[in-house]
């Protein structure tokens, strides 16, 4: 019988003893693969593979991973401050099928756990990821979700690396509480300056893809703006109904804000890059369909069985080259009375290079907008400028410096002011914006 569990043991000649007492005892529990450099006193067997591997932590658990056959795999450093009791509490949200990626939390504030916290908090800040402790040595994960990630790193780095990409795809991520530890697991200071040069250059000059899809970093960015997010999920969610189509749903950013107020949401996206991000998200949510389509290639007659009474467009339509095609097609699909709630980045004299690296066609004007609704089939019911503030940044960015994504610590800055921009926003009828909303109602 296969085991559903795999235990993933890197080792160095310093741990090889301490993996060695790990593998023994597990053996008859769990797959057990030990993979690193050196001898180690294990005898192998069905379920005990032993392999070498060269250069470090990442070497070893890239050599590893083609050999687990579990279910779920704990990836876990040999130290004997861990312990395998802890395995129970920290594979159960993965049998519960709420998480892709578990963490130990461990607890103290030794000196070590204090570089350990610091380390932790840059991790945050880069991937967005609300763990306590997302660096430590003992993890689970769904080994499918292990295999889907490529990682490159050799040494330590891989650390970093791993939230880094789990992150990046979109997986669930939670945390549990470890007991307190017999001794606090000691790193020499080059795994730290590894694992520190990994996060900033993920932060500076790299994505998920390795550079391989150029827009995803804004994406990503915003996806990082909580609290801007919410501001827009609130506006979408006073005017949304019950089944909803969302067009472009991209990394699910928006997706998130309005799937609890929905029964049924359909999230169209055409790129298979972000649709695989977004059933990672929603994976355990069977009221949210990621769909992958072109909206020129949807099949739309299905779609109007559905009944939507909503379609949500957040920053979508400026992508799509026959903007008021898509509008007749939407207004198609709708139930009576149905609506169409719809962002747009505003003010044609603001388009620059941010707008070309993410796909944008054009950017709006009030009376564009409207045209384009009240043309194809639709009332316009309310007509907004929005974000006020966010004009002179995307100016300078986008227009004067030429960025190709915003910057994310500028955006950071932004993200924290964005309660008192958006209460303000309610108070005073604004004479511009930096984007234009639209609710528009089916006729």
């Amino acid at each position: 019988m296969v085991p559903a569990l795999s235990v993933v043991l890197p080792f160095t000649p310093a741990t090889a003893a301490a993996a060695a007492r790990f593998a023994n005892a597990l053996s008859g529990q769990a797959q057990v693969v030990l993979a690193g450099e050196g001898p180690v006193d294990v005898t192998p067997g069905p379920n005990v593979h032993v392999l070498a591997a060269q250069g470090g932590k990442g070497a070893a658990i890239r050599a590893a991973l083609p050999h687990v056959t579990g279910t779920h795999t704990v990836l876990q450093d040999p130290d004997a401050a861990y312990s395998p009791d802890s395995y129970d509490a920290l594979v159960q949200p993965l049998r519960d099928d709420t998480a892709d990626g578990v963490f130990g939390r461990r607890p103290g504030m030794s000196p070590e756990m204090v570089a350990e916290r610091a380390l932790g908090g840059i991790t945050r800040f880069v991937t967005d990821v609300a763990l306590t402790d997302p660096l430590t040595g003992l993890r689970a994960f769904r080994t499918e979700a292990l295999r889907s990630i490529q990682l490159t790193s050799d040494d330590d780095a891989v650390d970093a690396e791993l939230v880094v990409k789990l992150a990046a795809q979109l997986f669930r991520l939670t945390e549990v509480a470890l007991p307190p530890l017999q001794a606090v697991p000691r790193r020499p200071a080059s795994a730290h300056l590894a694992r520190l040069r990994t996060l900033v250059r993920y932060a500076t000059v790299r994505d998920d893809a390795d550079n391989q899809h150029e827009g995803y970093s804004t994406l990503e960015r915003m996806d990082g703006a909580t609290h801007y997010n919410q501001w827009l999920g609130r506006r979408f969610r006073e005017h949304m109904g019950r089944r909803v189509l969302e067009i472009g749903a991209g990394i699910g950013t928006i997706t998130r804000e309005l799937e609890g107020g929905a029964e049924h949401l359909v999230a169209l996206e055409v790129e298979r890059f972000y649709v695989d991000r977004l059933k990672n998200m929603f994976r355990g949510k069977p009221h949210v369909r990621p769909y992958l389509s072109d909206v020129a290639l949807a099949d739309w007659e299905s779609l109007k069985a559905e009944n939507l009474d909503t379609i949500v467009l957040s920053n979508v339509l400026e992508h799509i080259p026959d903007d008021a095609s898509a509008v007749r097609r939407f207004r198609q699909i709708l139930q009576p009375d149905g609506r169409v709630l719809i962002l747009v980045p505003a003010l044609p004299q603001l388009f620059g290079a941010i707008d070309e690296a993410v796909g944008h066609y054009r950017r709006y004007t009030p009376e564009s907008l409207r045209a384009v609704l009240e043309q194809n089939g639709f009332r316009v019911d309310t007509l907004e400028w929005m974000n006020l503030v966010g004009l002179p940044g995307w100016f300078v960015n986008s227009r004067l410096l030429r960025r190709r994504a915003v910057p994310k610590l500028q955006l950071k800055i932004y993200d924290t002011l964005a309660p008192l921009f958006a209460q303000a926003e309610r108070q005073v009828k604004l004479p511009v914006g930096m984007s234009l909303f639209a609710v528009g109602r089916a006729v």
